[in-house]
């Protein structure tokens, strides 16, 4: 990465507020900013930074009023966060190669790859597998027989999809995930032993969605688990077979959802949160760190705290008696 302020600038839809021509080569925090690096500020209480920052440029918010002099040329952009997050984007893509692939790998010959397709070393990718243009196949990975992969996806090294999955354009699987694996199901037999229930349905999942690293999604005894559009999964997360997340929910680590259990549209989970199986949540669902759900969840917009998880305010209320009660 090279770039000056004045195309910074103009990739962000920004304007400059100093030298146009201060060139930047690598990214910094704003704590740790040198010359030729690019730092941001976005959160307020990083501002005594900004003043002694020694990077060559800084993108700060169009609104932002200094109070002392600053010594980087400025880049003001409607969301310096954002922004951040944009040029990151540039910057990966300038770094892409793509090569049909190497000799390392096995392909089966009915499997159809898309134009610019990059399949690393050691990949193996099963009979009528379809993998859209300019998807990135990294090191040992696995795609199993019949799979289907969209455009634009990155699947990092180590990842193993199951045969039958369906994976929509622009995903991004982190190592180690895991896709379509059996569910835990298992049927208690009069004896006390168990019998396994066997899973041949399978994993969709849509368009911009990221699951990070060593997550696994189990696939379905019958028809599918399906992760929709814009989901965001970190990495160590469990999620069971029919399960439904909705479009744009996002999952902090080791979050847990058991079996057939649907999520609603753009709902939050804090860290290590556990919910039980064949439950509903409603659309826009907060549920804080560490708590866990239930129940269904019907009213729209909640946010939940504690073990099981309530009301957030209620359980404010009721650790302020508890705490009070503990003090004397």
């Amino acid at each position: 990465m090279e770039m000056t302020a004045k195309e910074l600038a103009a990739a962000l839809g920004g304007t400059v507020e100093g030298d146009p021509q201060a060139t930047v080569k690598s990214f910094a925090k704003i704590e740790h900013g040198k010359a030729g690096q690019l730092c941001f500020f976005a959160n307020p209480k990083y501002e005594q930074f900004v003043y002694t920052s020694k990077a060559s440029v800084l993108l700060v918010n169009s609104d932002f009023v200094p109070k002392q002099p600053v010594a980087p040329t400025l880049v003001r952009v409607p969301d310096a966060y954002s922004a951040v997050a944009q040029l990151l984007k540039i910057v990966a893509d300038r770094k892409k190669s793509f090569r049909r692939h190497r000799g390392r790998c096995r392909i089966a010959c009915s499997a159809k790859l898309g134009s610019r397709v990059w399949v690393g070393d050691f990949v193996t990718i099963g009979k009528h597998c379809r993998v859209g243009d300019c998807t990135q196949i990294h090191d040992n990975v696995t795609i199993g027989e019949g799979t289907t992969i969209g455009r634009n996806c990155i699947i990092y090294p180590g990842v193993h999809i199951f045969p039958g999955m369906v994976i929509g354009d622009r995903v991004i699987l982190h190592s180690g995930c895991i896709i379509g694996d059996d569910g835990f199901g298992n049927s208690k037999q009069p004896d006390g032993s168990w019998q396994k229930i066997e899973h041949v349905g399978n994993v969709v999942i849509g368009n911009d969605v990221e699951i990070g690293s060593n997550t696994t999604v189990d696939r379905a005894p019958m028809e599918s688990t399906i992760i929709e559009d814009g989901v965001r999964i970190d990495n160590l997360c469990q999620i069971a077979h029919n399960v439904v997340v909705g479009k744009n929910t996002a999952m902090a680590a080791q979050c847990g959802v058991a079996g057939s259990t649907k999520i609603g549209e753009g709902c939050i989970f804090g860290g290590q949160v556990g919910v039980v199986g064949h439950i509903n949540i409603a659309p826009f669902t907060t549920v804080c760190a560490k708590s866990s759900v239930i129940g269904n969840v019907r009213k729209s917009g909640q946010t939940l705290y504690g073990n099981p998880g309530i009301d957030h305010q209620t359980y404010l209320k009721a650790y302020a008696k508890f705490k009070q009660a503990v003090d004397d």
